[in-house]
């Protein structure tokens, strides 16, 4: 496997990166998940604005386009797969072994793993722990995951695929990598960003393309909604067949499955919407 890191491609098993990198003593960076079809990444213009975003909420300077760009490429074309999971990671570089940033500079680490295309179904729990929507970390894509990895490992246990939170007003918000959609009288709902969860590409895209409503929901709306679905770069559309205990049965819905036909026709037609 080739990575790009630094500048240039590298073999991932030789290639090396600063054990007093910022991104691993302190969580300090930013990434973007790509989805990567036949050699071709879906909506990157999107996924770099919010990569920039990202790293100018956490102080860090916003990263070089075209380098990420000519990097996102030359990764693609060494590693082809059918279907892959392009990893754009941005830290804050070299630094003290405290919250201090050092002066050497960012670094920037392209890699594309082979994935498989998710079940058209899928279940998922809700978690005791919350999102904080007024973090300093609210919106923000950091590699600070540690309490994504705590909860997705329950839902595992569960028998689930994603884990679903509250925010610490008892509204619902995210999941760990995902955003989730309730139908209610055959309505598509999603919390708003205000409620803290992260302004998803495919989101935003399934907004624009099904007529979503932003809504602040009460958690309790996923014992009660008609049907559940998730978005994110790599699930696209999911429906959800379980939530916790409680079966959604003959998922996905019409409603949902209308929405997953969309998705794929207006994604297939432009691969940089």
């Amino acid at each position: 496997m080739k990575i790009w890191l630094d500048g240039g491609l590298r073999d991932a098993g030789a290639a090396r990166v600063s054990a007093l990198d910022h991104g691993l003593t302190v969580g300090d960076g930013v990434f973007e998940t790509v989805q990567v079809a036949h050699g071709r990444p879906f909506a990157l213009t999107r996924h770099l604005d919010r990569l920039t975003r990202s790293a100018r909420g956490l102080g860090l300077p916003g990263p070089d386009h075209d380098e990420v760009r000519r990097a996102c490429a030359a990764v693609v074309d060494a590693n082809p797969v059918p279907l892959g999971r392009l990893r754009i990671t941005f830290t804050g570089g070299p630094g003290p072994l405290g919250s201090d940033r050092g002066e050497q500079g960012t670094t920037l680490l392209v890699a594309l793993a082979e994935s498989t295309r998710r079940p058209d179904s899928t279940a998922v729990i809700t978690v005791p722990w919350t999102r904080n929507e007024r973090g300093a970390l609210a919106g923000l894509k950091t590699t600070s995951y540690a309490e994504n990895v705590v909860a997705l490992a329950r839902a595992r246990e569960q028998g689930a695929s994603e884990a679903l939170f509250a925010n610490t007003a008892g509204r619902l918000c995210e999941g760990t990598g995902s955003n989730v959609f309730v139908v209610l009288d055959g309505e598509i709902h999603t919390p708003p960003v205000s409620s803290g969860c992260l302004a998803g590409i495919t989101r935003a895209l399934a907004v624009e393309w099904t007529g979503a409503r932003e809504t602040d929901l009460p958690l309790d709306v996923l014992e009660r909604a008609e049907e559940v679905f998730l978005t994110s770069s790599l699930r696209d559309i999911q429906a959800v067949h379980r939530v916790d205990g409680r079966e959604l049965p003959g998922a996905p819905g019409p409603v949902t499955a209308k929405a997953m036909r969309v998705f794929d026709e207006r994604s297939g037609a432009d691969l940089d919407p």
